[in-house]
């Protein structure tokens, strides 16, 4: 049996308005959530994909968007009861990510009692100053309703999603957002600054935004702050307090397996002849057209040792060159020249079988990557 872990991303493609900084696959609902349609769709995809998956243990279910909450809780119940039938989830982390601009107390309620463990809140700022810059539906006010509504509905797993270096903010102000999310003592934080994506409309009409030894200033002074409030910076913009690591994300930094069904969803299988990518089509349109539809490309070597170092390398811990191994098949002297050349810079630091990124080998990623 396939021993690589396995998670199940599954992408809600709408949202209420399109922010403009956002990259992702979403797009404006203008009307009604097809849900039922949706949901019908999923399933469809689910089942063209699982063959020969069903034994595997499921590490975690994620729901990502666009915005997932604009469906009913109803729906999402029938989503998880019938994907339950064919995989086993009850040890899986079951994440949902909600928009506050969409906050009702009972859609809460009802997520809860349809088996989703954990929420995922899109605050990115609780400046309305801030969150009108950057296009978002709801205010400062409503993210801390949001936050509280999880946690009436029983939500003991919650992150809270924070970007700095918005247009005109200053390190006090981007510093009070972070004291904000730690006094309401979320379990999980990601903290990140906010980057112009082409494909986006902050990329047509950039905004002035913080300069780069600004912005390093208050990743700096940020990251103090949440060390001494007890979160553990276990990856480049993840903070965990003790042992609530998102462990779908882990899943992915760490190169396991995912099935990813849902309108432009993307997924990664181990297979005996080789790692395969599979994507869905991204239009709405197109995927409630024809949900089984896949592309499937294998992964060369070349690209595996770049995608594996891409993920396992935002890892503070990094990964273990047995890892390397497991999940890639490649034999772990395809990394020597890199190591050994990403060690004389400072960037990685050996222990044994443990390679890991030193401070600045984290703070410097994409350099790092480059000596490849």
């Amino acid at each position: 049996m396939n021993a690589t872990p396995l998670s199940l991303y599954i992408h809600f493609p709408w949202c209420v308005r399109k922010c403009p900084y956002c990259d992702f696959n979403s797009h404006e609902l203008g009307g009604e959530v097809p849900a039922r349609q949706y949901v019908d769709a999923l399933l469809q995809d689910f089942h063209s994909q699982i063959d020969n998956q069903e034994q595997r243990p499921l590490v975690s279910v994620f729901m990502g968007g666009g915005t997932p909450s604009l469906f009913p809780p109803n729906a999402l119940a029938r989503l998880l009861e019938t994907i339950g039938r064919r995989l086993d989830l009850a040890t899986a982390e079951i994440t949902l990510e909600a928009n506050p601009g969409t906050f009702d107390q009972a859609h809460f309620d009802g997520y809860r009692e349809a088996g989703i463990n954990r929420l995922s809140i899109g605050v990115q700022s609780f400046s309305d100053a801030s969150l009108k810059a950057v296009g978002r539906i709801h205010s400062g006010n409503e993210a801390q309703r949001a936050y509280e509504g999880a946690r009436r509905a029983g939500f003991g797993r919650i992150n809270l999603d924070l970007m700095y270096a918005l247009p005109g903010q200053s390190m006090g102000a981007a510093l009070e957002d972070l004291r904000t999310a730690i006094s309401l003592a979320p379990t999980h934080l990601s903290w990140y600054q906010l980057t112009i994506e082409p494909n986006t409309y902050f990329y047509r009409y950039p905004p002035i935004l913080p300069d780069g030894d600004d912005a390093s200033r208050i990743s700096e002074a940020g990251q103090r702050l949440l060390a001494d409030a007890g979160y553990e910076r276990y990856e480049i913009s993840a903070y965990a307090r003790e042992t609530h690591q998102s462990q779908h994300n882990l899943n992915y930094w760490e190169f396991g397996d995912y099935i990813g069904i849902g309108a432009g969803a993307h997924g990664k299988l181990t297979t005996p002849e080789g790692i395969r990518r599979t994507t869905k089509s991204r239009a709405p349109v197109d995927y409630l057209a024809a949900p089984e539809k896949t592309r499937s490309d294998q992964v060369s070597p070349d690209d595996l040792v770049l995608e594996f170092l891409m993920n396992a390398l935002r890892l503070t811990r990094g990964f273990r060159l047995q890892t390397f191994e497991q999940r890639t098949g490649l034999n772990r002297k395809a990394l020597d020249d890199f190591i050994q050349k990403a060690t004389a810079k400072g960037l990685l630091s050996c222990d044994g079988d443990q390679v890991m990124p030193t401070e600045k080998g984290t703070e410097f990623l994409n350099d790092l990557l480059l000596l490849l």
